[in-house]
This record gives C-alpha cells, structure tokens and sequence, in this order.
C-alpha cells in the first residue's frame, strides 16, 4: 500500500462521516422517540449525536479501508 491508498482512504471516510453520522443520529432519536412515546429533551439529543458520531467514526473508517482495498486490487485479478 502506498501514500495514494492512504490518502484516498482518509478523504472518503471524512467525506462519508457527516452524512452517515446524521443519519445515524436521526434512526436513534426517531427509535427512541418513538420507544419511549415523548419527544426527548436538549440532553438526550446532545448524548445520541454522540453515540451516532462515534458509531460512524468506526463504520465509515472500516467501509472507507474496505472500498479502497478492493478499488487497488480489483485489476490484480
């Protein structure tokens, strides 16, 4: 693996984390929402956009590493 494959891994996973992080967020607060049956306050917001930001942070770094092994190694036969 050279500098390239770095590279391009660290800017699709910085691509891919906001959007996969909201969307993340917003799957949670929706379930929980709905589980609990009350719209939830600025803590309980503020403590999911966490817990969606760190899931994605490992998500998107694995799919990121993933997709860029296959792209270099597609030709490789």
């Amino acid at each position: 693996m050279n500098t390239s494959f770095y590279l391009w891994f660290i800017l699709l996973a910085a691509m891919l984390f906001f959007p996969v992080s909201n969307l993340i967020w917003v799957i949670s607060v929706r379930r929980l929402q709905n589980k609990l049956g009350v719209t939830l306050d600025r803590d309980a917001l503020h403590g999911q956009k966490i817990r969606a930001r760190f899931i994605s942070l490992f998500l998107v770094a694995l799919f990121s590493w993933f997709f860029n092994l296959w792209l270099t190694s597609a030709g490789n036969g």
